[in-house]
């Protein structure tokens, strides 16, 4: 074969610019993620990391999920949750970059979502009327199949996630995802209502560490990840298209730790201030002239003991009676006046 015949056959073949390194990590939860302020990929898709289990590491004890299933998260805006269940063990982060690339490695960040965990052994999925507060009464054991079904076509299946020890999960738009109170957190979750506002008008994100969250998920697509223990800390869902003109979002989450944020309008991620893991939302779509009602904030707090003392003080203060006034000088009891004892008279 000749040269000239070899020439486009070697040209498929081109050499990129690539490192490897191994991070070590404690047990834990971690999520890895693009610095902030570097360039997005070019058209060939570079530069991009790839985050997967390191060579050596045993099956099991390294778990990595990204929002692509070979573990790519691209040169920007990409993140992966790595669950680490004994360390100190090794993940392998390797970049790519254009061979005549001038520009750094993409630079990533590391962040602990939280410590050692425990995996809870999975339960079998749960109907929404099971999970949902507000779903319809349980039907008697001895009603007929027909009326159970009837029950359970009263809830659609606009929200589906997976949950803590219960796995995956449907409900309803205008019903709870989760139970509040339950301390189960959500580990992903999507939504594609069937009647009403079309999926392809809805978005929504999931709140991966402080002030960071996931790329916007389209309507009906998964966001988060599923049976790693790895929980989400909050989520924002927003309206586009026609929808966005006629209706407006109303989300209401609770967390595990106690917080409750809501009703808000979806245009900012709802996230406990200690980060603690999502555990239920309530989402609605209203119509524009709607007015949402005020925001409420209810978080955890314990009583100090200065707060206390100084609450008791003032209680103490208001009760007490007012102190009497000294007497004054004027008013002290005259002394009786004494009889004045007369002369005797002299004789003449």
């Amino acid at each position: 074969m000749s040269n000239a015949a070899e020439a486009p056959r070697q040209n498929r073949v081109i050499d990129l610019k690539a490192g490897a390194h191994m991070m070590v990590l404690d047990a834990g939860i971690f999520c890895i993620f693009h610095a902030a302020g570097q360039a997005p990929a070019g058209p060939a898709g570079l530069p991009g990391v790839r985050i997967s289990r390191a060579p050596g590491t045993p099956p099991g004890l390294v778990t990595v999920s990204t929002f692509e299933e070979d573990g790519w998260i691209g040169g920007s805006n990409g993140a992966a949750l790595v669950r680490v269940m004994r360390g100190p063990a090794a993940v392998l982060v390797t970049t790519y970059q254009e061979p005549d690339s001038v520009h750094p490695a993409p630079r990533l960040q590391v962040a602990q979502l939280a410590g050692p965990v425990t995996s809870a052994p999975a339960q079998p999925a749960v109907p929404a009327a099971a999970v949902a507060p507000v779903a319809a009464k349980a039907p008697a054991p001895d009603v007929s199949e027909a009326s159970a079904e009837k029950v359970a076509e009263k809830i659609a299946n606009d929200i589906s996630a997976h949950i803590q020890r219960r796995g995956d999960v449907a409900t309803g738009i205008g019903h709870w995802m989760g139970v509040p109170g339950s301390q189960s957190w959500i580990e992903g979750f999507s939504i594609a209502p069937e009647d009403g506002i079309p999926a392809s008008d809805i978005e929504y994100q999931a709140v991966l560490g402080k002030g960071w969250l996931s790329p916007w998920a389209e309507g009906g697509q998964y966001c988060g990840s599923r049976g790693m223990a790895l929980p989400i800390l909050g989520l924002r869902v927003r309206l586009k298209g026609k929808s966005a003109e006629a209706h407006k979002v109303r989300l209401t989450a609770t967390f595990t730790d106690g917080t409750r944020l809501g009703p808000v309008d979806g245009s900012e991620a709802l996230e406990a201030e200690s980060l603690a893991p999502l555990e239920s939302f309530l989402l609605e779509f209203v119509s524009e002239s709607e007015e949402i009602p005020a925001p409420k904030s209810e978080a955890p707090k314990a009583a100090t003991p200065r707060a206390a003392s100084k609450a008791a003080s003032s209680k103490t203060s208001a009760k007490a009676p007012a102190k009497p006034r000294a007497p004054k000088a004027a008013e002290a009891k005259a002394k009786p006046a004494t009889p004045r004892k007369r002369k005797p008279a002299s004789a003449s």
